[in-house]
């Protein structure tokens, strides 16, 4: 029996999903396009400014249910920055102690967050190191390692009604192609494209899902290969997404397709994309935007119509002194030259080329 401390924890939890309106769904107008609707979830209006804010909630609720968490319990979490937010802001909602055990590299404006919610920042010098480094300060301090990248994908109900999927196909249901004929997804722990992809098969639907990795990222390497000791050596620059060793979350069997995108594509979209919506979006969302606009280049060259939907993570305004800044971009990511002009000759004829 759950003891009151739990359940008064998870009425707090539920609570504030209930103050919490659902999030926009964004439509890309580009006349070139003619009879291919492209869509972005506008995931940065969530409370903690991301994604990570649905899989924060979700892994409280399963710890708490699990009886992980209990009252006075010092929360740890190995997280490149979002998600280390999202779940910040959930402890001080249940005066729980928290930790984020994060690379240097991390973004200063989550660190500022993070911060703000009263958790505290806990620095490796790779992004490697995170797991062990949380494994052992959970230990030392006989607190719970939340560990999102084992389980992501187990505690988020797919099936339910309160899932990203659910709502992404609610919002779809008066468009002109009201079932998409792709969803994309970058994978961080993989847990959202395990979402995503389990609830199109339990609800026969004739969507299908492409998962997009960034340069540094391992999970297009084993899903190409089926070999799931591959490791990197190097960490992914494009924060938030891609990992160097395959993560228990990350679900293969979901997916119908893997593009790898070059970190230079990924930026020069988050700027092309900006002349759109008129504010800045994050990196992994410029990842998962190339990924649409290759396959609606290739659907367009077909004479294909349908609608394409993929995630606006979170807000630019977190990343002005790194992916917005001219020298860090040249020193860290190199020249975008090519993927610009991509992007122009796109605007002009549908065409990334």
């Amino acid at each position: 029996m759950a003891s009151s401390w739990v359940n008064q924890a998870i009425a707090i939890i539920d609570a504030d999903y209930q103050r919490s309106a659902d999030t926009h769904l964004i439509k890309l107008d580009l006349p070139v396009l003619t009879g291919i609707d492209i869509y972005l979830k506008d995931e940065s209006t969530h409370p903690t400014g991301s994604l990570k804010h649905r899989l924060a909630r979700s892994l409280f609720l399963y710890a708490l249910c699990n009886g992980w968490i209990s009252e006075g319990t010092t929360v740890i979490e190995s997280s490149s920055g979002s998600t280390a937010v999202s779940e910040a802001y959930f402890a001080r909602l249940l005066g729980l102690p928290f930790i984020a055990v994060m690379p240097r590299t991390t973004a200063k404006k989550k660190v500022q967050q993070i911060e703000f919610y009263g958790g505290q920042c806990h620095f490796v010098d790779h992004s490697n190191e995170i797991y062990a480094e949380s494994e052992r300060l959970a230990s030392k301090l006989k607190g719970h390692y939340m560990d999102q990248f084992t389980y992501a994908e187990r505690a988020t109900d797919w099936r339910g009604n309160n899932n990203i999927a659910n709502s992404i196909f609610d919002q779809m249901n008066r468009e002109p192609h009201p079932i998409p004929k792709w969803i994309v997804m970058s994978p961080g722990t993989g847990g959202t494209s395990a979402t995503i992809g389990r609830y199109i098969r339990y609800q026969q639907l004739d969507t299908r899902l492409c998962v997009v990795d960034p340069d540094n990222s391992v999970f297009y390497d084993y899903y190409t290969s089926g070999d799931n000791s591959i490791t990197s050596v190097k960490g992914s620059k494009i924060e938030g997404i891609g990992r160097p060793r395959v993560e228990p979350s990350f679900i293969p069997g979901v997916i119908d397709h893997m593009e790898k995108i070059p970190d230079a594509a990924s930026v020069a979209t988050i700027y092309w994309l900006e002349k759109f919506i008129g504010r800045k979006a994050g990196p992994s969302t410029g990842t998962n935007l190339y990924g649409v606009l290759q396959i609606a280049a290739r659907m367009h060259a077909r004479g294909e119509t349908g609608s394409l939907v993929t995630l606006l993570c979170d807000s630019g305004e977190r990343y002005l002194d790194t992916y917005y800044h001219p020298d860090w971009v040249k020193e860290n990511i190199g020249d975008l030259s090519q993927f610009n002009n991509q992007l122009k000759n796109f605007d002009m004829t549908g065409k990334l080329a």
